[in-house]
């Protein structure tokens, strides 16, 4: 199955090494508002994710096109010889003069832009890794690394993320770590978008084990190509984490729609915690009467929590992904995943919110 979906793939792909990047930009964009309205679970998770970071729905049609301009852009990137065609770093001297005195440096990157991008400028001007991780169909993946490392990069995967990481640096080499997945058992979070997030401390633990400076590495589109920008170095230091993300946040903003909001980015629980129909970070709980949330909080400690009326949410303007009604009317979906209606459950609150919780045998993925 694995192998007939790759090349599914790879035939329906192939007409496009044959187009101009401003060709394929414009097909992706007709593509990606076609996947907007035929993918409903992505596109409500990116317009919940919008109204979560407080930003416009617009951007939920326009995160789907970069996605789709992605996608078709693995088959031109496959065959690219030259990537100084497509994409150029505006200000590579300060990260270079590290590498060129043989210091080690971090990239802290997301899912911004064309994020493959970042790498494979990277490589052709400086020796360096990059943590990856495999996804399940192995010929996608090996035809995909042998992309992200046709300029000499390496790819490692997150389970060897520390001690590849520890021997690159010290060679002197650059290490790219993408940072703004989310990762609930990572036992960090750092507010993104004004809402707690859980993310992996791994650039600040490894940037003040060896001294290596970090890098924030964004990236944006323009007119067919790609504007890499390095910030400012950041150096070991207490808050360096929250630093690192803020300006990342910063990079999002001035072009929201180049950010990958279909990402369960505000996750708050891993899923050995709770059943998925129950596992989201925003949730709505509708009573005509006086509810104690803590009740809620004994299973839900971080995620966001609001109580309305039935009037009062009608005129919400956020959306909840997990609606619980403890009323008998019957209350608008707003993009929600889930609505609990108790009043047709044969269950109390009580025994309700403690079934959503599973054992770690029964993880869900």
């Amino acid at each position: 199955m694995h192998l007939f979906s790759y090349l599914a793939l790879r035939i329906a792909t192939f007409p496009v090494i044959f187009l101009p990047y401003k060709a394929v930009h414009r097909v992706g964009k007709v593509l990606g508002s076609i996947a907007y309205y035929l993918m409903p679970s992505f596109r409500k998770r990116a317009l919940c994710n919008l109204s979560y970071a407080g930003l416009a729905d617009k951007y939920a049609k326009e995160s789907f096109q970069n996605l789709m301009i992605n996608c078709l852009e693995y088959a031109k990137l496959a065959r690219e010889k030259d990537i100084s065609k497509i994409a150029v770093c505006e200000n590579p001297e300060v990260a270079q003069s590290y590498i060129d005195k043989g210091q080690g440096v971090i990239f802290f990157c997301g899912h911004q832009s064309n994020w493959e991008i970042l790498f494979l400028e990277g490589t052709t001007r400086m020796p360096g890794v990059a943590i990856g991780r495999p996804i399940k169909n192995r010929y996608l993946y090996n035809w995909v690394l042998k992309m992200r490392q046709k300029f000499g990069g390496k790819i490692v995967p997150k389970e060897q993320s520390v001690k590849e990481g520890l021997r690159a640096l010290k060679k002197g080499m650059f290490l790219g770590i993408v940072g703004d997945q989310g990762m609930p058992d990572s036992g960090y979070s750092s507010p993104f978008f004004g809402r707690i997030a859980w993310t992996s401390p791994l650039p600040a633990l490894l940037s003040q084990r060896t001294g290596a400076p970090v890098f924030v590495a964004t990236t944006r589109r323009e007119r067919g190509k790609y504007i890499i920008h390095y910030s400012d170095p950041i150096m070991p230091c207490e808050g360096m984490m929250e630093r690192m993300l803020g300006l990342f946040e910063e990079s999002v903003r001035k072009s929201p729609g180049e950010w990958l909001w279909q990402h369960n980015r505000w996750k708050q629980q891993s899923a050995d915690k709770l059943k998925r129909k129950f596992r989201h970070e925003t949730i709505a709980v509708i009573s005509e009467e006086e509810v104690d949330l803590q009740e809620f909080r004994q299973i839900y400690p971080t995620e966001t929590i609001k109580l309305f009326t039935p009037e009062e949410y009608e005129v919400e303007k956020m959306r909840y992904k997990l609606v619980f009604n403890l009323t008998s009317r019957k209350v608008a979906r707003k993009d929600a995943f889930t609505i609990i209606n108790l009043s047709r459950e044969n269950r109390s609150l009580t025994d309700l919110l403690t079934e959503c919780r599973i054992s770690s045998a029964q993880s869900e993925d």
